[in-house]
């Protein structure tokens, strides 16, 4: 465990900056509206200007790494800073010191702690499970892993299946020449699209599990489509695994990391990461269902933190996941994590450009919540016909588009409300509008490395184990080529755009 100390100390050090900004600044704030919903930014105020920082962020993401990579290798933490001050000194100067460190503190314990400790857990514990022995990568083997995850993943999160599953295929793939689409087949279908049938599946899911809709909802609204979905692309996968697995005359050296020991038979190390994995699902469980469990286990109890208001259900299962984390560290052996591949450069990098795009998303989110009255108002205005009726094909693509690029859970939430709010009359008459919202916050959080956290996971581990990913751009290039065609198909079949008026 000596060797993990130095990394994880600078992850926690990253998390420990928020936090001591957080406290230092917001300490100032507390008690000047407590028990009024603290400080928000007036999103009916807000043009479009306030955004840029948010699309600075996207685009250092998305350019830097292409053109100044040495740059961006050294230096992506002070970037991600610099894009998050772009935001916070304006604000500080137009909306003033309370509301400013409101807005982060609440950002920090609401999104972004909740965030990266989650997926610390499932990093640390699943990059504790080592497939033994000799994985060749042929396209029957890896298409079967890209469908395992995907089935995993609505049972598990598509974070968890992803974290399981993505270093055993590319230990299998080592030898491959080609082994790009496979990784890009594998954030589409394990890390987005697996997710659609329960709400343990992806957070949209699972926020709206938490306003009401039903637990098995998803699971029978949304089999149809993502199987759909899922069937295609495994069947497409497949072919395109075949042809360049046959065009293969050379294979390409094994990079640095020891794949296994001679003459070892498959099987599987570190099982009881299997149990800790497990665990993670069910404290992410319990902080849905705490304030409906029996005494002692349930808790509707909450309390304020400067000003923000936190339940203890949630502080229960971010201690409880950072144990298990702690827990996996102790009981997995150094040996095992090494042939794994396993190192803390993934989740740092993730860490360090998530606190950037959570400071920075701020001002966008504040916008779409403004609804018709804010600066994206005809974006709301778009969802709805003249009749006053859901267009549900509109529906799909305005959540889906925007979930690409802004966090896919609030995004969901705004359409939620803007098509009621009301669970009951969602899930009943109004049962297309909801699957429009929820199809389009999953399945299109597959069309950037942004759109899903697993996303930037897979290639930064991907990429970790000598595997050349496309740009920010470069992916986008396979996605929209792919992954639109067959949104289409969906909005025919299931949304019936026709039938706006």
């Amino acid at each position: 465990m000596i060797g993990h100390i130095a990394p994880l100390n600078r992850l926690l050090g990253i998390v420990a900056l928020f936090l001591v900004t957080g406290l230092g600044t917001a300490g100032t704030a507390y008690g000047a509206e407590a028990g009024h919903g603290g400080y928000h930014l007036p999103g009916t105020d807000l043009n479009l200007l306030w955004v840029l920082p948010f699309a600075g962020m996207l685009l250092s993401i998305a350019l830097m790494p292409l053109f100044i990579p040495r740059l961006w290798h050294h230096h992506f933490g002070k970037i991600s800073a610099f894009w998050a001050l772009c935001f916070l000194v304006p604000c500080l100067v137009i909306y003033g010191f309370q509301t400013t460190t409101f807005l982060a503190w609440e950002t920090f314990m609401h999104e972004y702690l909740p965030f990266i400790i989650l997926l610390f857990a499932l990093f640390t514990v699943s990059g504790g499970v080592r497939i033994k022995g000799s994985l060749v990568g042929t396209p029957v083997l890896n298409t079967g892993i890209l469908a395992i995850g995907t089935i995993l993943a609505s049972f598990m999160g598509t974070t968890g299946a992803a974290m399981l599953l993505i270093r055993p295929l590319c230990r299998a793939n080592d030898h491959r020449k080609h082994r790009v689409h496979t990784i890009v087949f594998f954030i589409f279908l394990v890390a987005n699209i697996g997710g659609s049938l329960s709400p343990l599946g992806d957070p949209p899911l699972f926020l709206g599990f938490l306003k009401g809709v039903s637990f098995f909802w998803p699971t029978q609204a949304m089999f149809l489509p993502m199987l759909m979905l899922s069937v295609i692309l495994l069947v497409l996968y497949f072919v395109v695994d075949t042809v360049l697995s046959r065009r293969e005359d050379e294979t390409v050296p094994m990079n640095n990391i020891e794949t296994g020991k001679e003459g070892e038979k498959l099987g599987l190390e570190g099982s009881v990461n299997l149990l800790l994995l497990a665990g993670v699902v069910a404290f992410v469980l319990y902080s849905g269902f705490a304030a409906d469990l029996p005494a002692p286990f349930g808790t509707s109890a909450h309390f304020m933190i400067y000003d923000v208001d936190i339940k203890l259900a949630n502080l229960i299962r971010d201690f409880g996941l950072v144990g298990l984390a702690g827990l996996s560290l102790l009981l997995t052996v150094n040996e095992s994590r090494r042939l794994n591949g396993f190192t803390w450069f993934p989740i740092i990098e993730v860490a360090t450009l998530f606190a950037g795009i959570f400071m920075t998303i701020i001002p966008a989110l504040a916008i779409l919540r403004a609804g018709s009255d804010g600066a994206l108002g005809w974006v709301i205005d778009g969802v709805t016909q003249s009749d006053g009726a859901p267009f549900n094909a509109a529906y799909f693509w305005a959540t889906g588009i925007l979930s690409s690029f802004l966090d896919n859970a609030p995004t969901y939430l705004v359409f939620f409300n803007t098509a009621g709010g009301d669970p009951e009359q969602l899930m009943g008459e109004l049962s297309q509008t909801l699957l429009a919202i929820s199809a389009g916050a999953v399945f299109m959080g597959a069309v950037t490395y942004i759109g899903n956290a697993p996303n930037c996971m897979v290639r930064s581990i991907a990429e970790d184990r000598g595997i050349k990913m496309p740009s920010f751009f470069g992916y986008m290039a396979w996605s929209v080529g792919i992954l639109m065609p067959l949104f289409v198909l969906v909005t025919f079949i299931f949304f019936n755009p026709a039938a706006a008026g």
